[in-house]
């Protein structure tokens, strides 16, 4: 039963990690490297030999073992995977823009608003989970993001809810920092920006987000990956999918460490999805709504509430305005905001 906000204590989930790959699409994710982009030689650098040994097998299913080991391993062992449209199972945005901002804004927020149509959008006016739950009993100030594009900042609007967004340049600040938190603070001010402007390297971005977690054990962490995006936009497909492999290890290394920790251990749900997709063959440096495909996404869960159907192979359609109730119903809460939220997906739990 709903207790104002909250459900009666139904599941076992009290932490959330919530990790987004930006641009990543669902073809490598279920397929592999695509021989398509993989053998051009105009989107793959000098060492591309080097790249297909690691990557390329004749079967699809080595292919994308070869490129993310522990999803196909061990959430497809112990979790859910969806969005295989080889087998009719959709995942999709709902907003019509099929780019970063409006794709994030809709996931985060349950809600698609066609007035968010732009990557320079002011704050955000919508309400999003991720403060709803930072206003729970037990959850506030325990809800933190570490993201390596800036314009984060504003999609989760912190000047409105005042929640940890630590992004590109930003040192995080506070009394008591551990030494390995001073030390990611003024590693990433060495690090060359090889995007511009605005966007740090996931390597990074992870390194700060496991520091202030192993000293400050916060309850629900969203971490915003880049760099498949960005490599794509620079149309080169070797180092896209080295951003893929790296972030497929980055998060088997953070779920080893929530297996150690008695704060984290048993009790945490890990939730792993895009902001949109991007086209195939010559287009797939774009995306946007004049890009086919570019609407196509995916979802992946693993954690103590959610049943292991691994991939899953039957048809159906869910869309990325449902994530949100999913968020907060794993953690028995009721999202509720200034706009309408989309229904959760109720099979990942």
């Amino acid at each position: 039963l709903i207790t104002g906000t909250s459900y009666a204590q139904q599941h076992k989930t009290k932490n959330e990690i919530i990790v987004l790959m930006d641009g990543y699409r669902w073809k490598e994710l279920f397929r592999g490297a695509d021989s398509s982009l993989l053998f051009v030689k105009k989107f793959n650098s000098q060492d591309s030999v080097w790249r297909i040994q690691k990557y390329w097998a004749a079967g699809a299913a080595e292919r994308r073992e070869k490129l993310m080991p522990f999803v196909w391993k061990d959430i497809a062992g112990q979790g859910q995977i969806y969005g295989n449209r080889d087998l009719g199972n959709l995942v999709n945005v709902k907003n019509k823009y099929w780019f970063s901002y409006p794709g994030r804004s809709e996931t985060f927020c349950g809600y698609y608003d066609p007035l968010v149509n732009s990557n320079e959008y002011p704050d955000n006016p919508n309400e999003n989970v991720l403060e709803f739950i930072n206003k729970q009993k037990g959850y506030n100030g325990k809800v933190v993001t570490f993201a390596s594009w800036d314009a984060v900042a504003r999609i989760i609007n912190r000047n409105r809810n005042g929640m940890l967004v630590n992004i590109y340049d930003e040192d995080v600040k506070g009394p008591g920092l551990s030494s390995l938190q001073k030390e990611t603070n003024a590693m990433q001010h060495y690090m060359p920006d090889i995007f511009g402007q605005g966007e740090r390297p996931d390597a990074m971005t992870y390194v700060m987000t496991k520091a202030y977690m192993m000293a400050s054990h916060p309850r629900v962490v969203y971490i915003d990956f880049g760099d498949t995006d960005d490599f794509a936009h620079e149309g080169k497909y070797d180092m896209y999918l080295d951003g893929a492999h790296k972030i497929d290890a980055m998060i088997e290394d953070l779920w080893n460490y929530l297996q150690q920790d008695t704060f984290y251990k048993n009790e945490t749900t890990v939730l792993i999805f895009p902001d949109h997709g991007r086209g195939n063959d010559q287009e797939w440096t774009s995306h946007g709504s004049k890009i086919a495909h570019a609407n196509e996404t995916f979802l992946m869960v693993m954690g103590p509430d959610t049943p292991a159907l691994g991939e899953v192979k039957t048809e159906g359609q869910i869309y990325q305005d449902q994530f949100a109730q999913t968020m907060a119903n794993l953690l028995d809460f009721h999202f509720t905001a200034n706009h309408p939220v989309g229904e959760p997906v109720n099979s990942v739990m």
